[in-house]
């Protein structure tokens, strides 16, 4: 029998094969790093070749062979080397590019970072080629590649950390809001797919294996959906579900779109929401002029379905989100701070949430777990039932729980782990009525009618504890974390300054016009 502690011998067998290819493939990217390749463009371009690997196992086969491209890039590319292997790669690459479904999404804009031929042919033929990526293995191909995932997010100056959630926080949520098979789940600001991920492995691994080939069948339809905005990102995001078995090679609309999420209303509605929306407060686009100066314009939605009108995108995934829960939905949302306590529009959303749902549960989290360096940050889960006949606020009982005082981690040498919170999932209680949480010394709940008494609605909850593990947290933050926190500071300001000038600006008087002169 299996203990708690204990891990089934193919499940670490498995573990210790991906870990095995994962430490082959990185070996590569530092080999790349001294022709200018970083470790993002490393795994995208590992994400290129391994589709093409795939697509030619596919087509190959001897049974129901499928030929997911029309010809066989990858034999092409392994009969080649010099400037034409450089040259025939490019081709294939903008060719694809063009084309539509799960092939499109992945290879959209897609370019050669590779510049040294030599070194590509070595990429095809010494590691990728010698590895088998469709089939039995999709478990092992799929956590290594989630693995070189992780290990691009540490490139600080590459921005991709912002795109990857740490994975023990991903299945903390997960446990908690217990996805199943009749679900519809969907990530808004999905990054590389960690949360549909791990949403698909608790759904499949809780399904009975009599109906486990047809359900899978229908999570490949339809019921696993992410959106993101960055075209490099979504590739790899679409390639984590296609070696995840979650999306087919050969389908013909990805399950991974591509868009400003908060443009407009939601097409596809969801019974389960997973996020981790971009931090950042302000939504802004850049503008060039004729003069080529360059000047940046506060971006605010106006969508006749959200409850306030702000540029700050936090506040308005959180309006999104609620726009995509079908109702008797429920979500699991990570926020920054200023979700909280902020004034204006912040206090108008809030007040909304708790009326129209039932927010029952705040986490929140500690410094040191976020790749974007103090980051102090916080889940909020809330389902979305009918409306009450009464007119009561839908929230009756908000739980807070304080993971935040007296903790810090650092990710590289004291990352987060699942175990770091056995404790609030034991308190959440996962499945159970809320009537059976017990108050303890971290875990206190706040009655609805006291926290729409608060000033400004504010649910910035246990800030008046003393926390000893952020008097130095300032010597770890990366210096342009610090100067980006700063300028988003005076920039909101600024807007603030702008906004009360405009409105005390005295209005012109209105003038008649005038009839025109005489001859």
């Amino acid at each position: 029998m299996t203990t708690a502690t204990q891990m089934p011998r193919s499940a670490a067998r498995a573990g210790s094969d991906a870990q095995t290819l994962v430490r082959k493939l990185w070996s590569y990217c530092n080999v790349l790093r001294d022709d200018g390749v970083s470790a993002v463009d490393y795994v995208e371009q590992l994400t290129f070749l391994v589709f093409l690997k795939m697509a030619h196992e596919q087509r190959n086969r001897v049974l129901n062979p499928i030929d997911i491209l029309g010809f066989d890039a990858w034999q092409e590319l392994s009969d080649l080397s010099g400037p034409e292997l450089e040259r025939r790669y490019t081709e294939i690459l903008a060719d694809l590019g063009q084309r539509g479904g799960t092939l499109g999404r992945i290879f959209k804009k897609a370019q050669n970072r590779l510049q040294d031929p030599a070194k590509l042919r070595k990429l095809i033929h010494d590691l990728i080629g010698k590895e088998t990526w469709s089939g039995t293995n999709v478990d092992i191909k799929g956590d290594a590649y989630e693995q070189l995932l992780a290990n691009s997010a540490e490139d600080i100056k590459s921005g991709a950390g912002q795109y990857f959630t740490p994975r023990a926080l991903i299945e903390v949520m997960v446990d908690c809001t217990r996805p199943s098979i009749d679900d519809t789940v969907m990530d808004p600001a999905c990054g590389t797919g960690g949360f549909l991920l791990k949403a698909f492995e608790y759904m499949t691994s809780n399904m009975p294996a009599s109906v486990q080939r047809e359900q899978k069948v229908r999570l490949t339809n339809g019921a696993i959906r992410g959106n993101e905005l960055v075209d490099a990102t979504a590739r790899l995001a679409a390639m984590n579900m296609v070696l995840h078995g979650i999306e087919l090679p050969s389908s013909t609309e990805s399950c991974i779109s591509v868009g400003d999420a908060l443009a407009k209303p939601p097409k596809h509605h969801a019974s389960l929401v997973l996020a981790n929306p971009p931090f950042g407060k302000k939504s802004s686009i850049t503008i060039i002029g004729e003069d080529d100066e360059v000047s940046r314009k506060d971006l605010t939605y106006s969508r006749q379905d959200f409850w306030a009108t702000t540029s700050n995108k936090q506040l308005n995934f959180v309006q999104h989100i609620y726009t995509m829960l079908k109702t008797g939905g429920r979500a699991a949302v990570v926020v920054p701070d200023n979700v909280l306590f902020e004034g204006g529009a912040g206090e108008t959303v809030r007040t909304r949430l708790l009326k129209q749902c039932n927010v029952h549960t705040l986490l929140r989290l500690p410094p040191g777990i976020f790749y974007a360096g103090g980051v102090k940050a916080n889940v909020l889960f809330f389902d979305k039932p009918a409306p009450r006949t009464d007119g009561r606020p839908t929230t009756e009982v908000l739980w807070v729980y304080d993971f935040r005082t007296n903790q810090h981690f650092r990710l590289k040498t004291d990352p987060l782990r699942p175990a770091h919170l056995d404790d609030f999932i034991a308190s959440y209680r996962p499945g159970e009525s809320l009537s059976n949480r017990v108050p303890t010394p971290a875990f206190k709940p706040y009655e609805i009618d006291a926290l729409l008494s608060r000033d400004r609605v504010n649910l910035d909850l246990l800030a008046d504890l003393t926390d000893h593990s952020l008097d130095n947290t300032d010597d770890e933050i990366e210096p342009y974390v610090l100067a980006q926190e700063i300028a988003e500071e005076l920039q909101a300001a600024f807007g603030e300054f702008a906004a009360v000038a405009e409105a005390l600006r005295p209005k012109e008087p209105h003038s008649e016009p005038q009839p025109p002169e005489g001859d």
